[in-house]
């Protein structure tokens, strides 16, 4: 039976050579319209606020916002100079960094495990339920787990110090006492992103060519020397992808992890929980803070973010230029 070939219709051109406007693009281009709409208002004119950063802001009688800040005085790096001069500003620098770094490894190393096990489930009940399971957390709200949290912490009736009454211990006052905290709010990021993290990559996994793996057992691979050889290489892009954003984020912090899960940062765990989130929000709802000095924070989040994206792909792109994201 021949083969039926379907002629493909070349683009019009114009003059000049170049393709003509079609119904297509129009099509494409409106239904591309309420994205560019909603990123105009609500990411790119925004932005239009940064100066406040570099502006003793205050709000002027009759004036509204955009008065006020034109009025404002200009100061230059004078905010910065002030958020940067903190006196707990190396610590919460300290805890952010040593935070994310804990969680990138994490991030990376338990979801791509996890994913390669549950592939290998034979039974795809299971599999389809462990997946459920573990992706429920992500959808609660770090208000509603805090509670939780909290009914387990509380000294005086809590379950976990309960547990620990039964077997003869003491008490232990979780929210008196910073040092149990790294590890509480390690575990509580892993279980609300796991699940999360393992679907990304279990759908990449899924895309994999079989017959990789059928030649792979033909060569009596087992599943271990499988996973090493073919999956991981596979996944290779992105878990790179993944690694560039999460360095992104490397001077950034879940709040809600780190305010909500802790009952506020208060005493005696500030010196373990705060990070910069926690302190830009603390500084915003100070009546004695200026909204600059919140702004430069703000700022130099955004700037360092940008530029820690930048430096891991422009790093990623020399050793392998095939995996980079930019």
């Amino acid at each position: 039976m021949a083969e039926t070939k379907v002629a493909k219709k070349s683009p019009r051109l114009t003059k000049s050579g170049k393709p003509r406007w079609s119904r297509d693009d129009t099509e494409l281009s409106i239904l591309a319209l309420p994205t560019t709409v909603w990123y105009a208002l609500f990411v790119y004119l925004p932005m239009f606020g940064i100066i406040i950063a570099f502006k003793d802001y205050s709000l002027s009688e009759g004036k509204g916002f955009i008065g006020s800040l034109i009025d404002s005085p200009w100061v230059g790096f004078k905010n910065f100079e002030y958020f940067f001069n903190l006196r707990d500003f190396p610590m919460i620098l300290r805890n952010t960094i040593l935070y994310n770094l804990v969680f990138i490894v994490l991030d990376l190393v338990l979801p791509v495990g996890l994913a390669i096990m549950i592939n290998n489930l034979y039974s795809k009940r299971a599999s389809k339920t462990y997946q459920t399971l573990m992706f429920m957390p992500h959808f609660m709200s770090w208000v509603v787990v805090s509670y939780f949290v909290y009914a387990f912490l509380v000294t005086d009736k809590g379950l976990l110090n309960s547990i620990i009454r039964f077997f003869g211990g003491e008490n232990i006052g979780w929210y008196t006492n910073g040092k149990y905290w790294p590890v509480i709010l390690t575990i509580m990021h892993v279980w609300k992103t796991l699940g999360y993290s393992m679907v990304v990559y279990l759908a990449s996994i899924t895309g994999i060519d079989n017959s990789l793996y059928e030649a792979a057992m033909l060569d009596g691979a087992s599943k271990t020397q499988q996973a090493l050889y073919v999956t991981l290489p596979s996944l290779k892009p992105i878990i790179i992808m993944m690694f560039i954003l999460a360095v992104g984020r490397i001077f950034s912090s879940d709040f809600g992890l780190f305010y909500q899960v802790s009952q506020g940062a208060n005493q005696p765990l500030t010196s373990w929980v705060a990070t910069l989130d926690v302190k830009v929000y603390l500084m915003l709802t100070s009546p004695t803070t200026s909204i600059g000095w919140t702004s430069a924070a703000s700022m130099f989040q955004s700037v360092v973010g940008c530029i820690m994206i930048l430096t891991a792909n422009a790093v990623v792109r020399k050793f392998d230029k095939a995996s980079a994201l930019i």
